[in-house]
């Protein structure tokens, strides 16, 4: 006569111990192992997005520029201030600048800057320190930049070519909510009458200490020796705009941000975890790796 499973039903078997135990620690070691694999790493509490920025040229520049290798040197800037106690080396130049949006969708791509300078039939050009500002303009942040370029040559040029990419610096994550405009405030106070106000390596050094800055990366720049006479030294700039990636922090309000990221990475790693952890349990107990009491499924009786 054959036989055949009518119905089948899992014996549980329960393995019991007191708490001061072998057993007891090496399920509080498993227990602690599976709360920091996953809860460790898993989420996520940065996030970043990609934005071209919005950058509006300022008008507001500083030119120093070497003449000779003594020391000597012609200076103009765009602050009346900063002019009138350098007249005796105050060199008016011509300056073109053209903004210009190569795909056509409303934001400026790269910036074009033409400086033009007179010099004397005496003088010589042997190195450029050239600051400008720009307002940058973020869905979040509105701010005052600057770019820096400085250049030197031991051979005396008559053109100096510099193409680079204003690159955005972030030292903490942006706000993800609400506009920030701590930094929409002038880097150089025009109407003050202090010389340190001017004063180019105090105005890197406080700029340097925001949190949020600009610089030009990637700077090429070309030097062309050669001047005739009387003709003028050329300073042509390209800063390119380039699309910045942007870091802000996840709080409880991008909660489905954070949600979103976390959950395949945990329950992944979860399941997989739970799984071995199922099978170590199963051998340590069944095979009395450690030392434990087991349960009957069902209860014995005496004939």
């Amino acid at each position: 006569m054959a036989f055949y499973d009518v119905y089948s039903n899992p014996a549980l078997i329960r393995y019991r111990t007191s708490v001061c135990t072998r057993a007891t620690l090496s399920v509080c070691v498993l227990l602690c192992l599976n709360v920091y694999f996953t809860s460790s790493g898993f989420w996520l509490k940065r996030s970043t997005y990609e934005e071209q920025i919005v950058i509006q040229f300022q008008y507001d520049m500083i030119v120093i520029r070497a003449t000779d290798t003594a020391g000597s040197y012609i200076a103009w800037s765009t602050f009346p201030n900063f002019n009138r106690p350098i007249r005796d080396n105050l060199c008016i130049p011509s300056v073109s600048v053209q903004e210009e949006d190569r795909n056509q969708d409303g934001i400026s791509d790269f910036l074009v800057l033409q400086i033009s300078i007179r010099l004397k039939p005496e003088e010589q050009m042997f190195g450029i320190q050239l600051h400008t500002s720009c307002l940058c303009q973020m869905s979040t942040v509105v701010m005052q930049t600057l770019a820096f370029v400085q250049h030197s040559s031991p051979v005396p040029g008559s053109q100096l070519f510099i193409c680079g990419d204003l690159k955005l610096n972030q030292r903490t994550p942006l706000p993800h909510r609400g506009l920030h405009s701590t930094y929409n405030i002038s880097l150089i106070d025009g109407s003050s009458l202090f010389a340190s106000t001017y004063d180019l390596p105090n105005i890197i050094r406080l700029y340097q200490q925001r949190n949020l800055t600009t610089y030009l990366s990637s700077v090429i720049p070309v030097w062309t020796v050669g001047r005739a006479v009387n003709s003028p030294f050329q300073i042509s700039a390209q800063i390119n705009y380039p699309v910045e990636t942007i870091t802000y922090p996840l709080y409880v309000g991008n909660f489905l941000e954070t949600i979103k990221f976390a959950w395949i990475q945990y329950v992944s790693i979860l399941l997989i975890f739970l799984w071995v952890f199922q099978h170590i349990q199963t051998f340590v107990f069944q095979n009395q790796v450690l030392a434990t009491t087991t349960v009957a499924p069902f209860k014995q009786h005496s004939s």
